[in-house]
């Protein structure tokens, strides 16, 4: 495949250049990576950076949603210094991901053609990092994550969290039980190929890439992923991965006698089907005010920009944690605001308070397979653009609010100024709504809460950490004790059965958890609600 690359590639490191371990062959040009800007997936390097520094973004991609690295670049000034005559320190590159990573990384590699600053023929080396299931660490077992153009040394707490994320991440590999081959839509396999331009048959590329098929002791593994994106049936096999629509009268939900649904639809098949229905569904909701322009034409707004609407699913679709298999996606539609529950919290680094600009994706597959459709042109800007497009027609940002199992997110018309006033602190809190800024006490007060709430978590969690300090738990053990924490909301009754739903796992894995957390004495018994109910301790 590379036959002049073979020449400066020791036994130690073929991996890199075999066809099993090759995710693909990126077909970039020396024009595109001098113009790419630094980004979440993308970063250049000089052919003179050290092994041990090259190794820190190879770790912080493979850590996040994968990217290119470029080598024979200086990153700085962009000075094309190329490779061919630095075999050297070219083959000490290679070895990187072999020698100075942990776990090893397998990475894909292209030459590009270019020309020197001394005016010769020469190559750029483009070092393919596909997102990885695994956490991956430096020689110095330090941790990074890309972050933007930046690759983030780990906290203890991060690097546990980023353990948590990487098991929901790894459910994209998981095998279904009972799939075959022909439940995946060989055609639609065939459309999505012709799109990307891969040369091959539909099955070569579901065998070939992104481990769709896999071959283990002679049977044949469908992965989740693949069900998703091109099953013909997805729901056969995952009867909760489907998008609800509710349309409500008036500006809260209702109950009861006082049940105030006028519309409920849902859609199935696969991830983009849903998508693209569910997107042309809400399009049909959307009001409309058209005038007479200030020129003499008539103008149309709408409530909601489109990008907005459009990416409120796609969000919530490509980032829901589908190992939490009893709910659905739901699209909430109120006469004054918009509210997307999709299950999981928000993943990785990203909060409340940066998810404007901080990006990581719980499912790398369907994220790539979706922009793909250009349904957002880059990583991580999605949310950023809907921020832009609602300031620019007068409207909020959208706000997000999480609790155990489902992120919320909402966004507001220009009738919520009108009706935001009439709405009580407990739907406030249940839709993670922001007090009004003509509200300004009662904003104070709700601050000065959440900074309480904080503290209390913090001191709550050094506790915790204080007494498994003292425990010989391997480092899997731990992190699934601060999963579970981070997942139970205070004062929440739960016992190995929310564990399981929690951490995706067996009965008996929980109940060995829900031992250790007795153990530790951080959960007391509570008497009246079933055997083996339990609370955090305050």
């Amino acid at each position: 495949m590379y036959d002049d690359e073979v020449m400066i590639l020791d036994e130690k490191v073929n991996y890199i250049d075999t066809a099993e371990n090759l995710w693909k062959v990126i077909a970039m040009t020396i024009e595109e990576i001098l113009s790419k800007e630094e980004n979440q997936t993308f970063d250049r390097k000089s052919i003179n950076i050290s092994p041990k520094d090259l190794a820190i973004p190879i770790v912080a991609f493979a850590n996040a949603d994968g990217g290119d690295i470029a080598i024979g670049i200086t990153d700085k000034n962009r000075r094309i210094e190329g490779i061919d005559f630095e075999t050297k320190k070219l083959n000490e590159l290679l070895r990187v991901p072999f020698d100075f990573c942990n776990p090893t990384i397998k990475v894909g590699i292209e030459k590009v053609p270019c020309v020197d600053e001394k005016g010769r023929k020469n190559h750029v080396l483009v070092m393919h990092v596909d997102a990885s299931p695994q956490v991956h660490a430096n020689q110095a077992d330090d941790v990074f994550l890309r972050v933007g153009d930046k690759s983030k040394l780990q906290t203890f707490e991060e690097r546990l969290q980023l353990n948590y994320d990487k098991g929901e991440r790894y459910f994209e590999d998981k095998a279904v039980p009972d799939a075959m081959i022909d439940d995946i839509d060989m055609d639609f396999v065939k459309e999505y190929i012709d799109k990307i331009n891969y040369g091959k048959s539909p099955l070569e590329y579901l065998k070939e890439n992104r481990g769709f098929i896999k071959e283990k002791d002679g049977e044949v593994q469908i992965s989740s992923a693949a069900i998703l994106l091109f099953g013909k049936n997805p729901q056969n096999f995952f009867p909760r991965a489907r998008i609800r629509f509710i349309r409500y009268e008036g500006t809260e939900e209702k109950f009861g006698t006082e049940m105030n649904v006028i519309k409920d639809v849902i859609f199935e098949g696969t991830l983009l089907n849903m998508i693209n229905e569910a997107i042309a569904y809400l399009d049909t909701q959307v009001k409309e005010k058209t005038y007479l322009g200030p020129d003499g034409t008539f103008v149309t707004d709408e409530e909601y920009p489109k990008f907005v609407r459009q990416e409120l699913i796609v969000n919530a679709v490509t980032h829901r944690a589908y190992s939490i298999t009893g709910t659905d996606i739901q699209i909430k539609m109120f006469d004054d605001h918009i509210v997307v529950e999709s299950p999981g919290k928000l993943p990785g680094l990203v909060r409340a308070d940066n998810i404007r600009f901080t990006h990581f994706s719980r499912n790398p597959k369907i994220a790539e397979f979706l922009k793909n459709y250009k349904f957002v042109k880059e990583f991580g800007e999605g949310v950023n653009r809907m921020c832009n497009e609602l300031e620019q027609v007068g409207l909020k940002d959208p706000l997000y609010h999480t609790n155990a199992f489902m992120l919320q997110t909402v966004i507001y018309n220009s009738k919520a100024g009108k009706t935001i006033a009439k709405k009580n602190a407990d739907s406030l809190k249940k839709l993670g709504v922001a007090v009004n800024k003509s509200f300004n006490d009662s904003q104070k007060s709700a601050i000065d809460n959440k900074k309480s709430a904080i503290d209390n978590k913090k001191s709550a969690i050094d506790m915790i950490k204080s007494a498994i300090a003292q425990q010989k738990y391997n480092e899997p053990s731990k992190a699934n004790i601060f999963k579970v924490y981070d997942e139970i909301e205070k004062n929440q009754i739960f016992g190995t059965k929310e564990i399981e739903e929690i951490l995706a796992c067996s009965p008996s894995t929980a109940r060995a958890v829900m031992k250790k957390l007795r153990d530790v004495k951080v959960v007391k018994a509570v008497n009246g609600k079933g055997k083996g109910k339990y609370v955090f301790i305050e």
